[in-house]
């Protein structure tokens, strides 16, 4: 194929690429309005005549009241605790669209509450924060523990998001947990796992660049490394270059930002300065979540990594380079945030398994090794791999109870589970409640419950 044609398609491409990301938006314009809200709340206790009232509130109530007061933990077997968790934002970093506020925060919480029930059988309560104080946020959450199982922090900005978790994880009493750090860095690790398996390369002989240093992809870092990454091998890009201790901007400013400064003393042990360009000469693994593209990342610059290249470009909703860009490149495995690519890099594959195992054993927290034990998971549950087939998809469900499984194990291993569950017990749980949400979704469906979609 002449160049010409080559780059008439790639326009083409580009252009009906670009033109299928905005249907979702419209579409959304249609449905958000219809339906009024993504979820609801419904019974789940018999209403058998209205003498049944007696025994779900007054007088009935007041027994079960009195023994939780006798005895706390009995919140979690007489009332809905166990399995409700809090989606928490204050809107300042929403998606791709940034600081626009708690109410307009709204559809995104509610979306990820539909997730959580739909993908892990967890029923999730959205709550958006009039509030941009960390302080406030901190207390206010800790306020909330008593109704809660646990809580998901949602699209907070930095650097205050990395101490609102830090808090809140040493203080709270339930399992906190940041999708943007935690659930990205463990869809993310379960992708490089099996993308060094296509490879042939170990985890700690590689050398790594990330582009961008925001909670996701401080997070991702974070667990890599935990994993058997090398950071001395690594190199970190911000929008002012590769970090390094000669980094004036952060080293004045070391109490804001703490994880930055950190990562300036422990990567880059041969030192380089400048940019993209200068991070990504003669690396394995290039994981990008920064400016979305195309021209982020560069042919030229990519072109310049080891044999067997592996990147990850997951910005969205345009990644930082197109997959034949990549492969033009030479890049060996490319994966996006995208659906419509192969190698989707989705948290949604990764936390609605993860806290339905750690409400089923009732932990007190996500560690970082109950996030390894479920990247794990999720990457042995991927079948046969090859360049373009690294994860599996939200279609194969049962990825999500053996995450559940792998997380509840872990956390008993660890001595943070208030229960005792055997390996076959959580798995049967984890797969009961969450195909009865699913059956429960499509049950409604046929009987006109959920009202079909308006035509456009």
């Amino acid at each position: 194929m002449s160049s010409t044609k080559t780059l008439e398609r790639k326009v083409t491409d580009t252009d009906a690429l670009l033109a299928k990301a905005t249907k979702p938006s419209a579409d959304a314009m249609l449905l958000h309005p219809f339906y009024r809200g993504k979820t609801e709340i419904a019974l789940k206790c018999v209403v058998r005549d209205f003498n049944d009232f007696a025994i779900w509130y007054t007088p009935g109530v007041a027994a079960p009241c009195k023994a939780i007061q006798a005895d706390p933990e009995l919140a979690y077997e007489y009332t809905n605790k166990w399995n409700t968790i809090a989606v928490i934002s204050d809107g300042t970093r929403v998606l791709g669209l940034g600081d626009i506020g708690p109410k307009a925060a709204m559809p995104v919480m509610e979306g990820k509450a539909l997730l959580f029930k739909y993908l892990g059988g967890v029923d999730a309560v959205p709550i958006c924060l009039d509030t941009k104080d960390p302080d406030r946020f901190i207390e206010t959450v800790l306020l909330l523990q008593p109704s809660f199982g646990g809580v998901n922090l949602e699209d907070i900005s930095q650097p205050k998001c990395f101490r609102i978790l830090d808090t809140l994880r040493s203080k709270a009493e339930i399992p906190i947990w940041h999708d943007d750090q935690q659930g990205t860095a463990t869809v993310t690790l379960a992708g490089l796992m099996n993308a060094l398996k296509v490879v042939g390369k170990r985890i700690d002989e590689v050398r790594l660049a990330f582009i961008g240093s925001g909670a996701s992809n401080v997070a991702c870092m974070r667990l890599i490394f935990a994993a058997g990454a090398d950071p001395a091998k690594t190199f970190v890009v911000d929008s002012k270059g590769i970090l390094h201790p000669g980094r004036e901007d952060i080293s004045r400013r070391k109490a804001e930002f703490v994880d930055k400064w950190r990562l300036c003393n422990a990567t880059n042990a041969e030192g380089r300065v400048g940019g993209i360009a200068e991070a990504l000469a003669g690396v394995d693994v290039c994981i990008a979540l920064s400016t979305p593209g195309p021209g982020t990342l560069k042919v030229e610059w990519v072109d310049r990594m080891a044999e067997d290249s592996i990147v990850f470009a997951c910005a969205n909703p345009v990644p930082e380079m197109w997959p034949w860009e990549a492969q033009e490149a030479g890049v060996r495995v490319f994966a996006t945030g995208r659906s419509d690519f192969p190698n989707q890099v989705n948290n949604s594959l990764g936390f609605p398994g993860i806290f339905r195992g750690a409400l089923d054993v009732r932990a007190s927290t996500i560690t970082d090794e109950m996030c390894i034990a479920a990247a794990t998971a999720l990457a042995n549950a991927a079948g046969d791999l090859d360049n373009e087939h690294i994860l599996p998809t939200m279609d194969d469900w049962d990825v999500f109870p053996k995450e559940a499984l792998a997380v509840a194990m872990m956390a008993q291993r660890q001595g943070l589970a208030r229960l005792e569950r055997s390996e076959d017990e959580i798995y049967r749980h984890a797969t009961d409640i969450i195909g009865r949400s699913r059956d429960l979704t499509r049950w409604m469906m046929d009987k006109g419950f959920i009202p079909e979609a308006p035509e456009e």
